[in-house]
């Protein structure tokens, strides 16, 4: 069976919609409540690699089918053996994807309905932008199977508090999707029936944009996180006179001078 079918089915596990520069990537299993197989993580590691490198593409939307966004790993197949060799292979699988949407020119938005718990949740911090229902909630519950979330525990500390961070990870606790907005796991909040519609807005927005100034501007924002004060600026100051030694950025401030829409180049 090929590896982009379901187990027992003849869906595609992963579902993709391009419309107007935004690619829409549907996680399809909806039946193990879109968990992360070795097939969903090579999916979705060969669409994300064919993406970053069409420059027709402008924004990601990452969403789900079904009552749950993603619960994490899928547990049966991680028990299916007690080779330490092919769990380092799973979860380096996975930690390639998730590299690989940090490392996207292109903007990555998180469509959540429903639960996002352990690699979920990753996928959730992981994403440049979210958006969520009302009804969603998020975990990294592994604590509570004996297995602390080391990998979900990467993005989560990076996007909230220390303290948020390590109480979730030590109680294995949901919270609630307001919380998430706070903590700042989610951009925005929304009732279900307007999810999709927010997330298509977000993204087309996006889209609108200057791509060059997109890419530099991701590639910078994640490259100087981990620099110090001093570094970070040094660097920041150079990607801004790169951004403004381009075309677009010529564009850009001629068309607000002359109070016109700009034509972007892409560079």
């Amino acid at each position: 069976m090929s590896a982009n079918l379901d187990t027992g089915t003849a869906e595609p596990i992963l579902l993709r919609e391009d419309s107007n520069g935004v690619t829409r990537l549907t996680l399809n299993r909806p039946g193990q409540y879109n968990a992360l197989s070795a097939a969903m993580l090579t999916e979705l590691q060969k669409t994300l690699d064919t993406i970053s490198e069409d420059d027709g593409i402008r924004v990601v939307i990452l969403a789900a089918k079904g009552k749950a966004f993603c619960a994490g790993h899928d547990l049966k197949e991680m028990r299916s053996s007690d080779d330490r060799a092919f769990h380092q292979e799973l979860f380096r699988q996975c930690s390639r994807m998730m590299l690989t949407i940090n490392q996207l020119p292109q903007p990555v938005i998180a469509e959540v309905n429903g639960i996002a718990t352990a690699a979920g949740c990753q996928l959730v911090a992981n994403a440049d932008l979210a958006v969520a229902t009302q009804e969603s909630r998020f975990a990294v519950s592994g604590i509570n199977l004996g297995l602390f979330c080391s990998t979900p525990a990467v993005p989560l500390s990076r996007n909230l508090s220390r303290k948020r961070a390590m109480q979730m990870l030590l109680t294995g606790d949901f919270i609630s999707a307001q919380q998430a907005l706070e903590y700042g796991l989610i951009n925005e909040l929304v009732d279900a029936d307007s999810l999709e519609k927010t997330t298509w807005a977000m993204a087309e927005k996006i889209s609108s944009k200057s791509s060059f100034a997109i890419k530099l501007g991701k590639q910078m924002f994640y490259q100087q996180l981990p620099m110090d004060l001093s570094e970070a600026y040094a660097f920041a100051g150079e990607r801004m006179a790169c951004n403004m030694d381009s075309d677009d950025a010529r564009e850009g401030i001629d068309a607000f001078i002359e109070k016109r829409k700009p034509n972007w180049k892409g560079q």
